[in-house]
């Protein structure tokens, strides 16, 4: 079971290549007089690979929203590590899209990305936002959105619609803002902004946009307020019904907006705090308490969804390992809880951790007191499994929590790496779930059978597992079907960038099966608990 935080591998990689050339030789058309281009120019080649760039510039008289720059590549070359975009190979073709941070791009204004391919071929039939890279002239806004009305209320979201833009070529998109602020985007003529506080009045505007990113002007405004109650869980104790893991120790820093989009995804678990000394750190890069990070996930919960972050995994010393006293290691779990303001957090327990007596029960009285402090906070254990269930020190780490006085949300178990020369890796996924469930049971005989399903939460490895089992896109919608008929508490998989990469290579970035990019992610996101 090997859910690692993979550190920062794409800028050494790309400064170790910097370093081999210098070229810098612009081969697309110099940016053309009011138009929006993309301009390919090259770092370094050295025969066998090199290390390109497009800079991308808004000639217009207009702001441009988001860019999307396509290319071909020839057989035998392939995209590598790549930062500033996120971007996808498809047999030949590639596809960048802008982060969140760069896609706005006001008159005069660049952006830029880079990236490195392995072989000697060179980018070919470009296309920035659907038109040539050499000049996009539609400087035409589409007209504003009428007619903008509201349709429904909940206690947590608001439902709008309106009547539809005109454009000279074509309307591709709307937004739609709250109190002046990017709320959501959705292409056709109504959408629901959820996420939203009990009880409180609101305003909303749209806007229209075109494929050469202009943006209309706003729609008439229109108020809302929300009922009272707050909102529901989605059944059963959990908002978190699919919550993918998130390696943050991935470079680039994975853009958790850009994947909730392209997945259809509103939840996520972001991988790993752990230790330096006994003070809690992101992969000990980063520290928690200066909120790392967590301009993304206000934008995630601004979308209606919500982050857990998880403490532990294979690489790295969790918490409970590195202080001395059960008082010192809830101190830094709460510390971490107020700094991003959690209601979920994931202890994801593995290699010797889990098979250590003393670490256990420090965790456990550690978690037990975080909990007295945090009585809002849902606690998951995320544990090694086989078809026949949790391990033995698997059962000792539950049970230590349900003896120190931890009210479990959620035990979720790594249906991965069962090291089996033979089997169905989809089978295997749903044996486990089965046989932890009749575990789970005997650790709490009170709770009835919906009870311990919603506290079961399954976790498989995309593709190519550590140990070369398989895990398909049939096998996740088993997994999803299966969840569906039994109400689990929690889906999730390891790990969104590698579902997001679709590629062959090295393990920690590529599923290294046949796949589109976000494949699983859209297969999962149809559970909702």
């Amino acid at each position: 079971m090997h859910m690692t935080s993979r550190l920062r591998i794409g800028l050494a990689a790309a400064a170790a290549v910097a370093a081999v050339g210098g070229i810098a030789v612009a081969t697309t058309p110099a940016e053309a007089a009011g138009a929006l281009t993309a301009t390919l120019s090259y770092d370094s080649d050295w025969g066998s690979g090199y290390q390109a760039k497009y800079t991308i510039t808004n000639g217009t008289a207009a702001t441009v929203s988001s860019w999307k720059v396509e290319f071909d590549l020839p057989s035998g070359s392939t995209l590598g590590s790549y930062w500033d975009a996120l971007m996808a190979q498809a047999g030949t073709h590639v596809t960048a899209n802008n982060r969140t941070y760069n896609g706005t791009l006001a008159p005069g204004g660049t952006a830029s990305f880079g990236f490195l391919v392995s072989g000697s071929g060179k980018p070919g039939n470009c296309k920035l936002n659907g038109a040539s890279c050499a000049g996009v002239t539609d400087t035409t806004a589409p007209s504003a959105p009428a007619s903008l009305r509201v349709t429904a209320t909940t206690s947590s979201s608001v439902s709008l619609a309106w009547n539809a833009s005109t454009d000279n070529v074509g309307v591709t998109g709307y937004d739609i803002y709250r109190g002046g602020a990017l709320a959501g985007s959705v292409a056709g003529t109504s959408g629901t902004v959820s996420g939203l506080a009990a009880s409180t009045a609101y305003t909303f505007t749209v806007k229209a946009r075109d494929a050469a990113g202009n943006a209309s002007g706003a729609s008439n405004q229109v108020s809302a307020t929300t009922a009272a109650g707050g909102g529901g869980d989605g059944g059963g104790g959990t908002t978190l019904a699919t919550a993918p893991y998130v390696d943050m120790g991935a470079w680039p820093t994975p853009t958790l907006t850009d994947m909730a989009t392209s997945g259809n995804l509103k939840n996520f678990t972001l991988a790993f705090v752990n230790s330096a000394g006994c003070k809690a750190s992101w992969f000990n890069a980063y520290d928690p308490r200066a909120a790392w990070s967590k301009d993304q996930i206000d934008a995630v919960r601004a979308r209606g969804g919500d982050v857990k972050i998880s403490f532990g995994g294979a690489s790295g010393i969790e918490l409970a390992q590195a202080c001395s006293t059960p008082a010192q290691v809830a101190a830094e779990y709460q510390a971490v809880v107020d700094a991003y303001n959690l209601k979920y957090i994931d202890l994801d327990i593995e290699g010797a951790a889990v098979a250590d007596p003393t670490t256990i029960a420090r965790r456990s009285q550690a978690l037990a007191l975080l909990q007295a402090a945090r009585p809002n906070v849902k606690i998951s254990l995320t544990l090694p499994v086989l078809p026949e269930g949790l391990t033995s020190d698997g059962v000792n780490v539950v049970r230590s929590a349900r003896d120190a006085g931890v009210n479990l949300d959620l035990v979720n178990v790594m249906a991965m790496d069962y090291q089996r020369s033979t089997g169905d890796y989809g089978n295997f996924a749903v044996q486990a779930a089965q046989s932890t469930f009749t575990q789970l049971k005997g650790l709490y005989p009170a709770k009835t059978d919906a009870q311990i399903w919603r506290m079961l939460g399954v976790t498989p490895m995309l593709g190519k597992n550590d140990d070369g089992g398989t895990y398909d896109q049939n096998d996740a919608r088993q997994l999803v079907a299966f969840a569906q008929q039994n109400h689990l508490g929690m889906l999730s998989f390891w790990e969104e960038t590698r579902d997001r990469n679709a590629c062959t290579g090295a393990l920690y970035m590529c599923t290294n099966i046949a796949q589109s990019p976000y494949e699983f992610s859209k297969i999962f996101a149809a559970y909702t608990g």
